[in-house]
């Protein structure tokens, strides 16, 4: 109870402080639709260019999620302000444009594609942010217009600055997990968490030591994109391992899952507190020192993990 309490007290104080400007997180499609004559709203569409060259909302750019991050080794890893300087400039991006990201709306795993595009957006600066609830299938079932009709829109000249207070670096998680005095919230599957299962990219299953199990797909209404509304999620957040009074991290295998965690949080819940580990377990995992983790399963098993990953790359 004190949990609620807590939380719908960090959303009220959220709303009120909130600027009269900002906008929704989270846009229905027919909400959305009322928008898109409004010269300033740019709908970033994140899917393939081949799905995107086949019907889109009319008026969205293509911005495929790809581009947003980083190389094979450390999907999750932040790319370089440089390129990311590019990209936002290509698709005429500036302070007063109401980005809206849209993603295919597939599934709870798919939402997180628009999560991670709007949380590396507000790192850049903007904050002027929404994405589609429910994404292009959504938008599909609310019979919504959509064309195949190229969209160029004019560069722009913003030179975005990374604001490291949404960012949770390796180094400062090393000094948390140290100290052992913030929230750190493992968006993965149980599988993952538990260690009994991996990232292909990471060196060894396992957790964050003093990490807690928030998977990514409580948001939703169940078997879909659809995030839940501001109501629900308060409750759902009152039955999960989430304290708004201390300091949060979220992360999962490469800053994927854990951005709907952090969307979550941060912008539905309203807590002030969240950052995002983008290179999450993977660069972890990775660091030649061995830094501390948990659930971390015996060698025979982590060789039996090692084999099905090879079985399956070799007869798939």
């Amino acid at each position: 109870m004190k949990r609620l309490t807590a939380l719908v007290l960090t959303v009220s104080a959220a709303a009120l402080s909130a600027p009269a400007f900002a906008s929704q997180p989270l846009l229905s499609p027919t909400e959305l639709q009322a928008k898109l004559s409004d010269a300033n709203v740019r709908v970033i569409d994140i899917r393939d260019p081949k799905s995107y060259a086949a019907n889109h909302i009319p008026g969205a750019v293509n911005a495929p999620y790809g581009t947003w991050r980083g190389p094979a080794s450390n999907p999750g890893e932040l790319p370089a302000l440089p390129k990311l300087t590019t990209l936002v400039q290509s698709l005429g991006l500036t302070p007063s444009t109401h980005a809206v990201i849209v993603s295919s709306g597939a599934d709870a795993t798919d939402f997180g594609a628009s999560a991670r595009v709007y949380w590396t957006l507000k790192v850049l600066g903007l904050k002027e942010l929404s994405v589609l609830n429910g994404g292009v299938k959504g938008w599909s079932t609310a019979g919504l217009p959509q064309n195949n009709q190229a969209v160029k829109v004019a560069a722009s000249s913003f030179q975005p600055q990374i604001d490291k207070s949404l960012v949770a670096t390796k180094e400062e998680l090393v000094a948390r997990v140290k100290a052992g005095d913030a929230a750190l919230i493992d968006a993965r599957p149980a599988e993952f968490f538990k260690g009994d299962t991996r990232h292909v990219a990471a060196s060894v299953p396992g957790t964050l030591q003093g990490a807690v199990n928030v998977e990514h797909d409580k948001w939703f209404a169940p078997g879909t994109s659809t995030f839940v509304s501001t109501d629900q999620a308060q409750k759902v957040a009152a039955a999960s391992p989430i304290d708004p009074a201390k300091e949060t991290v979220s992360f999962c295998n490469t800053g994927h899952w854990a951005a709907t965690n952090w969307f979550a949080m941060s912008e539905v819940l309203g807590q002030k507190n969240v950052k995002l580990y983008a290179g999450s377990m993977v660069e972890w995992s990775k660091d030649a020192s061995g830094l501390p983790m948990a659930n971390v399963p015996s060698r025979p098993k982590q060789l039996l993990i090692d084999a099905k990953f090879w079985a399956e790359k070799t007869f798939k």
